[in-house]
């Protein structure tokens, strides 16, 4: 099959955005993709931001990361998290080094809010975290909870309190943070700026129970591949259990077993109930109704039939 065409005289250049679900296959099914029209690969998984962060992700491995180039994996430590604007400003630099490379850049993950913030072109605030405010909303998360926090953001930020899952200390936090800062509404201040590019979407998927039964079974393998000593082995490097990348689904329930709250076996029905959540969140920003989205049942032919409808574009 020909390579896709990195841009045109009549056409802008364009992205390819693969979504789907967290267990789905994105990871194998965006590399036979790549491989089949010369494409290289940006992570939009909050998540594979982290080094050491590797089981417990379901990271690419090495070895598939020498298949195909892959961008914006291991680009910070745990200590040192990324804003949106900090990731969205690199991946707009790795889209246009794709481009001038004469190479397609596919765009994958599961994390909303940053395949949006590149392919929609949203303004981000560049506020980074704010010093005594986010220490002081730490308190209140450890001591109160997060429907404290989601008090507050009702207080100070009412229009970002309906829209944003409150149920999400780190994203509650942030909102917080901006609308303190800037004195202005989290989510008004997206405003958007059509990228450079045109996106071509890409959704793969599988039958709910199906989609389970992969995530039940993935969970098992990241256990036995070592996922309770990965934890303890950022602990030990000094890892704080405060920090987002340590609250992030995995590291979060083996970390209440580490420290004797929970039991493994609870901790196992933690992740995997964590992870679910995770999936039905995930189907609020890629709808299987959305017709700007292709969709494709993953399967051994997914990458050839995704090819395929990207050649007829």
């Amino acid at each position: 099959m020909a390579d896709l065409p990195a841009e045109s005289a009549h056409k802008r250049p364009r992205v390819v955005a693969l979504v789907g679900p967290t267990g789905v296959g994105k990871t194998a099914a965006a590399i036979d993709l790549a491989l089949v029209i010369n494409a290289e690969i940006i992570s939009a998984d909050s998540r594979y931001l982290y080094r050491g962060l590797d089981i417990g992700t379901a990271k690419p491995s090495a070895a598939e990361r020498a298949r195909v180039p892959h961008h914006l994996i291991d680009v910070t430590t745990p200590d040192q998290p990324w804003t949106l604007a900090e990731f969205q400003h690199a991946a707009y630099a790795a889209i246009d080094a794709i481009f001038q490379r004469g190479r397609i850049p596919v765009l994958v993950g599961g994390t909303g809010q940053y395949v949006r913030a590149v392919t929609d072109g949203w303004q981000v605030p560049p506020v980074g975290p704010a010093g005594p405010l986010r220490a002081e909303l730490e308190q209140v998360l450890a001591e109160e909870g997060v429907e404290a926090l989601a008090d507050r953001l009702r207080q100070v930020d009412p229009e970002s309190a309906t829209v944003i899952d409150t149920r999400n200390p780190r994203r509650v936090i942030r909102a917080i943070e901006v609308a303190v800062t800037m004195g202005q509404s989290f989510v008004s201040q997206r405003q958007k700026t059509a990228p450079s590019f045109v996106t071509r979407w890409l959704g793969l998927w599988r039958p709910r129970p199906e989609l389970y039964a992969r995530i039940d079974n993935r969970i098992e393998g990241m256990l036995a591949a070592g996922l309770v000593a990965e934890v303890q082995g950022l602990v030990a490097q000094g890892y704080g259990w405060e920090l987002p990348a340590m609250s992030a689904v995995g590291y979060r329930q083996i970390g209440a077993y580490l420290r004797g709250e929970w039991s493994l076996d609870d901790a196992i029905i933690g992740i995997k109930r964590s992870t679910r959540q995770f999936v039905r969140r995930q189907a609020n920003w890629f709808k299987l109704t959305d017709p700007a989205i292709h969709w494709v049942r993953a399967s051994a032919e997914a990458a050839g039939q995704m090819a395929d409808w990207l050649a007829g574009q």
